[in-house]
C-alpha cells in the first residue's frame, strides 16, 4: 500500500488560509486559489445567465423583425392610397406616409422622446397644406387675395401652424391617435421590458466579484487543502453565507428582476390571444382609412375651410 505524505510548514504570509500550526500553503498559492475561484465563479455566472440571455435575445429580434415586417406593409399600403385615389398628391405624401409609421415604429420601440401624439399631429400638419392648395384650391396660384399671393413656403408654414384651429381633418387625427394608442401600447411596452430584461442579464453577467468575497470563496474550496484535506468539500450551511456574500453586489437586482419577470409573464399573455395580436395589426392596416376619411372629410368642407383659412 502506497502512503502519500504532505510536506507542511509555517508560512507568515499567509493571509486568508491562516490556521495554527503548520500549513501546506505559501502567499503564492494563496494568490493563486484566489485567481482561479473568481475565473470559475464568473465563468459559472456566466454560463447560467447564457441560456435566458440568449432566450430574450431570441424573442426581442423575433418581435422586432415581425412588427418592422407589419409596419414596412402597412406603411406601403397607406402609401398607395396615395397613387390609387390622390395622385396629385402621391409624390408629396410617400415620404409623409413614411415619416408617419416611422414615427410609429419608433413609439413601438420604446423611445422615451417619441409619442404617437406628436407623429400624428406633425404628420396631418404637413398633409394639410398640401391638401389646401392641391385638392380644395388646384389654381391656388391664380388667385387674388394677399395669402394666395405670398411665397408658397411662406403659405406652407401658416397652414401648417394653423392646422389645428381650422380643423380640416375633423375628428379623424384624434382617432387615429386613439385607435392607436390603445392597441400598439402593449407591444410598447413590452419592447422596453425586453430590453431592460438584457440590460439586466448584462449587467449580473459583468458584476464583479469583491475582495471579501474572493477571500470566502478561498477559505471555501482551498483552505481545507492547505491542511492535507484535499477530498473534503465544504458544507452546505458555508457555501450558503459565502455565496450570499459575494452576491449582495447585486442584490439589489433581485426586485427589479422579480417585477420584469412577472410583467413578461402578463404581457407575453396578453400578447399571445388572438384578439390583442390582431388589434395591433388591424390598427396599423386601418391608419390607411383614417388618412383617407381625413382627407374626404376635408374635401366635404373645403368651402368653409377656405373661408376660414382666407380670414386669418
Amino acid at each position: 500500500m502506497k502512503t502519500t505524505f504532505f510536506l507542511c510548514l509555517s508560512d507568515e504570509s499567509l493571509r486568508v488560509c491562516v490556521q495554527p500550526g503548520p500549513s501546506c500553503c505559501t502567499g503564492k498559492m494563496e494568490d493563486s486559489y484566489m485567481a482561479a475561484v473568481r475565473g470559475e465563479t464568473q465563468q459559472k455566472m456566466r454560463s447560467y445567465s447564457f441560456e435566458l440571455k440568449y432566450l430574450i435575445a431570441g424573442h426581442a429580434k423575433a418581435y422586432r423583425e415581425t412588427f418592422e415586417s407589419l409596419v414596412s406593409f402597412t406603411s406601403n399600403l397607406t402609401g398607395a392610397l396615395f397613387d390609387s385615389a390622390y395622385s396629385a398628391l402621391a409624390s408629396d405624401c410617400r415620404p409623409l406616409v413614411f415619416q408617419l409609421f416611422g414615427g410609429i415604429e419608433r413609439h413601438v420601440s420604446g423611445h422615451s422622446n417619441s409619442t404617437l401624439d406628436a407623429t400624428v399631429r406633425q404628420f396631418y400638419n404637413d398633409l394639410f397644406p398640401l391638401v389646401y392648395r392641391r385638392l380644395l384650391n388646384p389654381g391656388l396660384g391664380r388667385a387674388a387675395p394677399t395669402f394666395y399671393s405670398a411665397p408658397s413656403a411662406d403659405r406652407d408654414d401658416c397652414l401648417r401652424m394653423t392646422r389645428q384651429d381650422v380643423g380640416p381633418f375633423g375628428p379623424h387625427p384624434r382617432l387615429l391617435v386613439g385607435s392607436l394608442s390603445r392597441a400598439l401600447e402593449a407591444g410598447r411596452a413590452l419592447s422596453r421590458l425586453l430590453r431592460l430584461a438584457g440590460e439586466v442579464v448584462n449587467a449580473t453577467e459583468k458584476a464583479t466579484l469583491s475582495r471579501e468575497c474572493g477571500r470566502g470563496l478561498v477559505r471555501m474550496q482551498y483552505c481545507s487543502h492547505c491542511r492535507g484535506m484535499t477530498m473534503i468539500r465544504p458544507c452546505t450551511g458555508l457555501c450558503v453565507n459565502v455565496m450570499r456574500g459575494c452576491l449582495v453586489g447585486v442584490s439589489e437586482l433581485g426586485a427589479p428582476w422579480g417585477s420584469l419577470v412577472v410583467l413578461l409573464q402578463r404581457l407575453a399573455a396578453t400578447l399571445a390571444t388572438g384578439s390583442n395580436h390582431n388589434g395591433m395589426e388591424l390598427a396599423l392596416l386601418a391608419v390607411r382609412n383614417h388618412v383617407n376619411d381625413a382627407i374626404l372629410h376635408a374635401q366635404l368642407h373645403g368651402p368653409r375651410i377656405t373661408a376660414t383659412v382666407s380670414h386669418l
